[in-house]
């Protein structure tokens, strides 16, 4: 089926602006409301990721079964540690939260501002 393409990845939150002025200082890009329900993001040279209100939002929980994750985001952080550890810095300087340290499988997890989890991982070059 070639005339579909990918047009973004939809992500459901409490305060829409919010979440995607996160999102925005992580990646680049600058959020655009339609209105208080939806705002996208488009990534510059990325994907463009939109983000919808939802009355009574109830976030992932990290692991779990009862409040699975649904999705999560993965980001190339660099290839040393040490730019991973000055991202960590910056996402949590944002508000993310740090759930899970995988640095032997060369990745750490964070929860967004409205509970989604995202990681950090640290890009091998040969």
């Amino acid at each position: 089926m070639t005339a579909v393409r990918f047009r973004s990845t939809v992500i459901d939150c409490p305060d829409p602006l919010a979440l995607a002025g996160f999102y925005a200082e992580i990646l680049g890009g600058t959020p655009v409301a339609d209105d208080e329900e939806w705002v996208v993001l488009g990534i510059p040279q990325g994907p463009r990721i939109a983000f919808q209100r939802v009355e009574r939002y109830t976030p992932p929980q990290w692991p779990s079964a009862d409040r699975p994750q649904q999705f999560h985001l993965d980001f190339d952080a660099g290839s040393t540690w040490e730019e991973i550890e000055a991202a960590e810095k910056a996402v949590l300087a944002l508000g993310a939260r740090l759930l899970e340290r995988r640095d032997e499988e060369d990745f750490r997890v964070y929860a967004d501002p409205a509970g989604h989890p995202f990681c950090l991982c640290r890009i091998d070059h040969p």
